[in-house]
């Protein structure tokens, strides 16, 4: 991989709050000891985070790899596209040919394989100009990247009916 495994900025979307809070105290107080040790917390999260994907990444290609060998004769260029996918998660059948210095019908052959493991999946349900997908390692990847679920007006503390509410009590 050339990206970094840290996506530190999630763990500060999901502390949104607390992060806040303390960018506050540090203004205010001078409070850097409590924000260093939030942030620490952080990134000592997100490495072991990125540490465990890592190992489960690994282990996905080592199944699938071994999966992939058990198809004897096919198995040479199906492994081929198998590595590239590991770089490419999203391949077409020409530019998956011309990174491999495969034919096209190789690598179609190659991919029909990979999609009956289950190792791959074909994206688009066209014949032509497909795209095809490896999911699981997609997945693995995207793992605690959802988006948050926005808030709606009335349930944020500032908002006018929920202060409205919590003077009423």
């Amino acid at each position: 991989m050339r990206e970094p495994l840290l996506y530190l900025s999630l763990y500060l979307k999901n502390h949104r709050e607390t992060y806040y809070d303390l960018l506050q105290a540090v203004r205010q107080r001078g409070a850097w000891e409590t924000w260093l040790e939030f942030f620490l917390t952080g990134v000592a999260g997100t490495a072991n985070q990125a540490a465990e994907t890592a190992r489960r990444i690994l282990s996905l290609f080592e199944a699938d790899r071994n999966r992939i060998e058990a198809l004897g004769r096919a198995a040479s260029s199906a492994l081929r596209v198998h590595q590239l996918l590991q770089n490419r998660p999203l391949i077409t059948i020409p530019n998956a040919a011309i990174h491999l210095s495969l034919s096209q019908p190789t690598v179609t052959k190659s991919l029909e394989h990979l999609a009956t493991l289950r190792i791959v999946r074909e994206a688009t349900g066209r014949r032509r100009g497909r795209t095809f997908v490896y999911d699981a390692y997609l997945n693995l990847l995207s793992e605690g990247t959802e988006p948050l679920p926005r808030r709606s007006a009335a349930s944020h503390p500032t908002s006018r009916s929920a202060v409205a509410t919590s003077s009423i009590g």
